[in-house]
Formats: structure tokens, sequence, C-alpha cells
């Protein structure tokens, strides 16, 4: 008897030991809420990430990585709460997260207060890496989507006039509509923009501000909104009788757009990060194991968390060490091919990579154009 009790103690004592040697990785998306769609993607791409590595033999020395992931429900002080629990409590090594950049903003704080490395797959504020030197992203920011959107507006869709409207309750919307019209008007000159108009946070009527729009006579409308409001902004402007194209940012990315809006969004164009039509071996890899393992094609925040995911345990793996700073100065010496293009980052942690435009077309995401920064 007292043999069998030894026996299982040195067996439980050896779980332990292989369970401490986990790296516990955090993870924060909006699985609930307005954004779900957004979370459910970011969550699939970090799962599947880790699993490849773990499946690899781990990280360094064996060691595998656990994934610990809270739903920040598209909530700033839900997610001061999760980074807090994931920090405090959970005593990951790093985070990668979120999707949201108003979110972000508030977990970032946290994380650098904290000396924990985090990446947002998604966030494009400009203000986001600017909180400090353990704080990185793998999307690009919102000047470059704006100035992007902006030029394809002027030199592709031929526009001379254009309009905005936008959430003012939101640093993404507000940051992706600042940089379209100070692009634009530098391109088609100053007052070019003929119409900016915000709407609060949670509205579903817009027509007060659309029917100022389209009294403007842009040829082109600005709708850097999520999809869920892009999708009714689309609907109430082609009813008040807007014929012209709309152009967004990457919070259009998502399959209940079309859902939504039904064919008021045709004639639709957005900025995009990638686009499963690329050729590259990776892209149609990593395209493949996803529809395999979750039934769907993966759309922008699926592979920019995948991508995350590879850029933090790459930059783990480096470091060889599971200390914050160590990470961290690994983090920026990063030069990885991940799914969305070749990754290094900028003095401000942001990466230096290519965008996509994706147009709406008879009802699906259509590849448009890529353009370099």
């Amino acid at each position: 008897m007292k043999r069998f009790a030894l026996v299982l103690v040195l067996v439980v004592l050896a779980a332990s030991v292989v369970a401490a040697q986990d790296i516990k990785l955090g993870g924060v998306g909006p699985v609930t809420g307005d954004a779900a769609t957004f979370g459910v993607s970011t969550k699939n791409g970090i799962v599947m990430a880790i699993e490849e590595w773990n499946a690899k033999g781990g990280v360094f020395g064996g060691r595998k990585v656990k994934l610990i992931f809270e739903d920040d429900k598209g909530d700033p002080a839900e997610g001061a709460t999760v980074y807090t629990k994931l920090i405090q409590q959970d005593n990951v090594v790093a985070i990668v997260g979120t999707v949201m950049s108003k979110v972000t903003l508030a977990g970032a704080p946290i994380a650098q207060a904290a000396g924990i490395p985090m990446i947002s797959p998604t966030s494009t504020n400009e203000k986001v890496t600017l909180v400090g030197d353990y704080i990185f992203r793998a999307c690009f920011i919102d000047p470059f989507q704006g100035t992007v959107g902006a030029s394809f507006a002027f030199k592709d869709l031929k526009a001379k006039k254009a309009a905005a409207i936008f959430d003012l309750g939101n640093d993404y919307t507000k940051g992706l509509a600042e940089n379209f019209k100070a692009t634009f008007e530098k391109l088609a000159g100053k007052n070019s923009v003929v119409a900016y108009e915000g709407h609060p946070s949670g509205a579903t009527d817009f027509k007060a501000q659309l029917t100022k729009i389209i009294m403007a006579k842009p040829d082109v409308l600005y709708v850097p909104d999520y999809y869920n409001d892009v999708g009714l902004i689309a609907k109430q402007a082609r009813e008040l009788g807007f014929k012209g194209p709309m152009v967004g940012g990457d919070g259009w990315d998502s399959p209940e757009l079309v859902k939504i809006g039904g064919t008021a969004v045709e004639n639709g164009y957005f900025t995009n990060h990638y686009s499963p039509a690329d050729k590259r071996k990776i892209v149609q890899d990593f395209v493949a194991k996803y529809k395999a393992k979750f039934g769907s094609e993966p759309d922008a925040l699926a592979a920019l968390a995948y991508d995350a995911t590879y850029i933090m345990l790459d930059a783990i793996k480096r470091a060889g060490s599971t200390k914050g700073s160590a990470i961290r100065d690994a983090l920026v010496k990063t030069n990885l091919d991940v799914v969305s293009g070749k990754v290094t980052f900028d003095a401000n942690r942001n990466p230096i990579k290519s965008a996509v435009i994706i147009e709406i077309k008879d009802g699906k995401q259509v590849y448009k154009t890529t353009v370099s920064p």
C-alpha cells in the first residue's frame, strides 16, 4: 500500500512539473456583443496557431503553450478587467489581443505597467502602441488605412467630391475618417470633402446625417464603421437615393455585412489586411487548414490573430525566456513571413506591410488590388 501511495505521489508530482512547464499565453477578444464575429474569428486564429506550435514540440525546451482566453464583450471596462485577471491571477507571460481599438486602449496601459508584452491583431488606432514599449500590433494603422482608402477613392474610383459618416464614440472610426479626409483633400483639393458627419454610438437611424450628405452630392461615401452599422447605413443611404460607391475600413470584414446590408453594400470597397484569394503558398495553406478545422473561409480577423500569435511565439522562442523584457526585445527584432505579409516593426512597434482592397460584388468579397506602403 505504501509503495502504491509513493508511486501515486510521484505521478502527481511529475504531472505538476509538466504543467508548470506550460507557457501561459493570454488571449482577448469580443466573443459576445455587437462585434462577436470579430472575437470568434480572433479566437479561432489564436487556437489554430497554438495547436500548430504545440504539435511541433512547443516553443522552446519542449514547453507547450497553454491558452487562457477571455471575452472582453467589446467593452473597454470589461477589457480592463480581463487584462488585469490574465496578468495578476493567471500569470500569463504575454497577451494576444484585443480586437477593437477602444478596448485595446483600456487594456494596453495595464500590460505596459506590468511589463507584459502584448500584440493586438487588429487594433488600428495610432494611439495603441504609443502607450508604451511593451505594446505591439500585427495590423497596419489608421493613418495608412485612411490614406489608402482616400487614394483608392480618388485614383481608382475617380471621385472628385467625397463625404464621410462615422461613429463619434469610437476612436477607430474617428481615426479612419480623419485620415481619409486629410488625404482626400490633399489629392482632390481643399473642401473636396463636402460633408463630414458623426453619429452617436449605438444609433440605428442615420437618416438625418445621410440627408445632409446626399444634399452635398458627393461622388463617394466613406463609411469607416463596423459591419453592423455599415449595413444599416448603406441601406438607408440607398433608400435616400445615394447611388455612388461606398468605401470603408477593415471593420467591414464580416459575413454579417451582406446579411445586414443586402444589395445596398454592392459597389462597396474596403481596405483590408489580407485576401484569401492571394496565391502565396502560406496564404493558401492557412486557408485550407482553417476551412478544414472550422468549416468556413478565414476572414482578416482570423488571419491577423493567427499571425499575431506566430509573431509572439516566435519572439518567445528567440528570447529563450518567458521574461517580459526579453520577449519585448525579441519582438522588436521580428523579421517574419506570415499570412498577411512579411512583417518587421517600425520605431513605434507598428508593422511595415501592404494592404489590399476588397470589393463587395454579387454578395461576396472579391479581391480588387494590393497597395504597398
